[in-house]
């Protein structure tokens, strides 16, 4: 049965007046064919969060209806094996308990530069010996810094992190380590990497939205060996020891402002 994600803006909720509500969810999701997975509460946002399997969205809603009138600002489809990689875990608690979780992540998109030259040079197999180096290097990273790979882009991957510290401390580990790799190889495996920083569901009716389309937009502006930050990642790693150079605003298709944008100063 398809998996949905609702969000619901709740300004003036608790987390245990989403817990009473998630009860009554349960109490009716029989009657409607759905089945609540799980939820949680963004405090600092006011939302709330849920997790159904229903044959449809109207469904999802009917049930909210019945059970206790409040109704979701967006419901979408999501695929299971994309929202496990971007949480990382699918929490569950008893019913009736009142769960806040962040829905907060840090995004990160690592591409390969010239894979298509890189291609037309080494051949198909060259390219996939670099590949192979380059998911290598990265998913190490993830791994170190508690991020996830949500999916695999062709030519990079992309990873969501709780911590927009723990997002660069893994572009720098990231960056530092392809650095090591060419001291020792013939050929150079140049990556350039972007972080932005928001919250899963968005007005766009897309599960990872604007802070997803941000980070891959940084990362293609990106040069070579380069990570470049969001303003929102920048400020949330002040006075943590990393440094960055200000490159001001830049335009990025799909935003109708130019993004306030930072180099990450990770040479020794």
């Amino acid at each position: 049965m398809p998996l949905y994600m609702d969000r619901h803006d709740l300004p003036d909720a608790t987390a245990a007046d989403l817990a009473a509500a998630h009860v009554r969810d349960l109490e009716v999701q029989g009657r409607f064919g759905v089945r609540f997975v799980t939820y949680w509460f963004e405090e600092e946002a006011r939302s709330g969060f849920c997790l159904i399997e229903g044959p449809d969205a109207e469904s999802v809603e009917a049930a909210h209806r019945a059970a206790h009138g409040m109704l979701p600002s967006h419901v979408i489809e999501v695929d299971q094996a994309s929202v496990r990689a971007f949480f990382g875990r699918l929490n569950t608690h008893p019913p009736g308990e009142a769960y806040v979780e962040s829905a907060f992540r840090a995004i990160l998109f690592t591409d390969i530069v010239d894979s298509t030259r890189l291609t037309q040079e080494l051949g198909d197999r060259g390219v996939m010996r670099l590949l192979r180096e380059h998911d290598s290097i990265v998913r190490g990273a993830l791994a170190s810094f508690g991020g996830t790979e949500v999916k695999h882009t062709g030519d990079g991957i992309m990873g969501a992190f709780a911590s927009a510290f723990q997002s660069v401390g893994a572009a720098v580990q990231m960056q530092r380590d392809l650095r090591e790799r060419d001291g020792v190889k013939r050929d150079a495996l140049d990556v350039r990497i972007g972080v932005a920083a928001g919250e899963p569901v968005t007005e766009q009716d897309d599960l990872f939205g604007a802070a997803v389309q941000q980070a891959a937009r940084l990362c293609a502006c990106a040069s070579p060996g380069a990570i470049v930050v969001s303003s929102g990642v920048h400020d949330l790693c002040r006075g943590k020891g990393i440094k960055f150079s200000d490159r001001g605003p830049v335009v990025v298709k799909g935003f109708d402002d130019p993004i306030t944008h930072f180099e990450v100063d990770w040479r020794d």
